[in-house]
């Protein structure tokens, strides 16, 4: 009895012994993984603890990090904290302002020992991101392609609307603006109603804060300019043009005024917050809406799939609207051509291990490490055919669909740089949303029924696909880094400011033409004219280069 008492006592011990073993080793392990933070100031999800496709980066790359995001702050607040404080994450959001209250290091002093950074853009494209000081302090994230384009999903902005709509019509061919406001109040008149018996919303649009660019900067893309955001840019003479205040501005906007009179236009459009916006659109009950595709997209199919919209046929695609039939839109520019020079991934002051920081951006660029962001590991999350060619059976769609799923197990990094367009072996695109086969099988039975109905197999072919018109393109990452110390920066910032005040009132003002004139006399006070003419040199100095 003692005997066997002594053995089992031998065993626990060893047993214990082993345990203590195998758990220093995980510590041991988990200690060898460096650990950043960053920060980036809109709206998204933090992962999960234990995320298995984060572990699994980590594991490759020696590193993680923790993303934070808005949480009940604006983005000017959250960022006014951290420069008041003098305190940050390792990564943020790098900016014009952060760049001179000293909160970022020069990313180009320490670059030659990390070639996937140095090499991710071309020299002329770095030279666009250079300080006053001469210095690189961010580097985007979006946009930098590799090899052809990949887009088959038009991420910016757009006139969407549901798929119901152009259904109950016969899938008529809309392109003007009077089309499609007339086809919305058809639809709205005849159904009222949503199935549970919500009551239709046929239009609105996204007026709050920052985001108002959804309601002022229309008249460019009715007119057949592409996303200049600023200005519109004549392509044969260069020439600078003021789009608020074309013949197309005034006519867009009081085409809103119309609508808004007769029930058509959201009455609560101007004063809906960003969050009663997207719940808003979560019911499935806006017909249609003038937004950027990743703004309401992510937020907002959760819900869909929860009460099963899709099968009402609430799903949004684009039209390719403008002003007046013929005009030729610009509304989808190759994403290549679209990198924003204005923000970019940073990292801090703060940083204690920099090098460390960056050797981590620069694994997430190897190619191998991006396939584990945007499509997983081999056999388990997507399968290869006999070409080489990337696909999902049906279980591993779901994961993919599947919310809660995709939230435990991917990692994205979808704020970190990423290289877009083709994987190196040129069959595949970056990303499973971007891989054409896969886009249009994972797409919802309404979308893949009204894109066949177009003769598409994307959101771009519904709305055309174009090149960069200009290597001036696009001027926003210009206009947006301005400074409020220089006198195009001040202008600039009260024109935005004239136009979030004046814009909705006008739309919702009895009597238009004066309300119109009002607006235009308080812009015209701004001395746009000093605006236009920075933008005209930046245009210049662009193409010259």
């Amino acid at each position: 009895m003692k005997k066997r008492l002594a053995e089992g006592m031998t065993l626990m011990v060893l047993l214990l012994v082993l345990w203590n073993m195998a758990a220093h080793t995980d510590r041991m392990a988990e200690a060898q993984i460096k650990h950043f933070t960053a920060f980036f100031p809109t709206e998204g999800n933090s992962l999960e603890y234990g995320n298995i496709m984060k572990a699994k980066i980590a594991e490759v790359t020696g590193a993680e990090c923790e993303e934070l995001w808005l949480s009940g702050q604006t983005k000017e607040q959250a960022l006014n904290s951290y420069i008041a404080s003098g305190r940050y994450p390792d990564f943020i959001q790098g900016e014009k302002n952060l760049y001179e209250a000293e909160a970022l290091i020069p990313i180009d002093e320490y670059w030659e020992e990390y070639p996937n950074i140095r090499q991710y853009m071309t020299n002329e494209q770095w030279d666009m991101l250079r300080q006053e000081d001469g210095h690189i302090y961010w580097i985007p994230q979006f946009g930098v392609t590799n090899g052809k384009s990949s887009d088959v999903i038009h991420d910016g902005e757009a006139f969407w609307i549901q798929t119901r709509v152009l259904k109950w019509a016969g899938y008529p061919e809309v392109h003007t603006v009077e089309q499609y406001f007339d086809l919305l109040e058809a639809y709205v008149n005849a159904n009222p109603m949503m199935e549970n018996g919500t009551r239709n919303i046929p239009f609105t649009v996204l007026s709050d804060d920052w985001r108002y660019f959804c309601l002022e900067n229309v008249p460019q893309f009715l007119d057949g300019y592409p996303n200049d955001g600023c200005c519109m840019v004549d392509p044969q003479t260069f020439q600078v043009m003021d789009y608020n205040t074309t013949e197309t501005a005034r006519a867009y906007f009081e085409k809103l005024n119309e609508e808004y009179r007769k029930g058509i236009l959201d009455a609560e459009a101007f004063t809906n917050s960003y969050e009663e916006y997207l719940n808003k659109l979560s019911t499935g009950a806006v017909l249609g809406m003038v937004d950027q595709w990743w703004q309401f997209y992510y937020a907002i199919y959760p819900a869909y799939d929860r009460q099963k919209l899709s099968e009402q046929g609430c799903d949004y695609v684009p039209l390719p609207i403008t002003m007046q039939e013929g005009v030729e839109n610009q509304w989808h520019v190759e994403r290549a051509a679209s990198i924003d020079t204005s923000s970019g991934l940073s990292v801090t002051v703060s940083c204690e291990d920099i090098d460390g920081a960056l050797q981590f951006v620069n694994d997430l660029l190897k190619p191998e490490v991006e396939i584990l962001r945007f499509w997983g590991q081999e056999g388990t999350d997507y399968c290869v055919d006999e070409e080489g060619v990337f696909y999902l059976t049906k279980e591993q769609s779901k994961r993919f669909s599947d919310d809660l799923l995709a939230s435990d197990y991917f990692c994205y990094y979808s704020y970190f740089p990423r290289w877009e367009g083709m994987l190196p072996d040129g069959k595949n695109a970056f990303s499973l949303e971007y891989q054409p086969a896969e886009f249009l099988k994972s797409q919802p039975g309404d979308v893949q029924k009204c894109l066949r109905a177009y003769g598409c197999e994307s959101y771009v072919d519904m709305i055309g696909n174009h090149k960069a018109p200009g290597n001036w393109y696009p001027m926003y990452s210009y206009a947006t880094s301005l400074s409020d110390t220089t006198e195009a920066g001040m202008v600039y910032e009260q024109i935005n400011e004239i136009k979030h005040e004046w814009l909705p009132r006008g739309i919702m003002a009895e009597d238009f033409d004066t309300a119109w004139q009002e607006y235009m006399d308080a812009y015209n006070a701004c001395s746009p004219q000093i605006l236009m003419e920075d933008l005209q040199q930046e245009v210049m100095r662009r193409i010259c280069r």
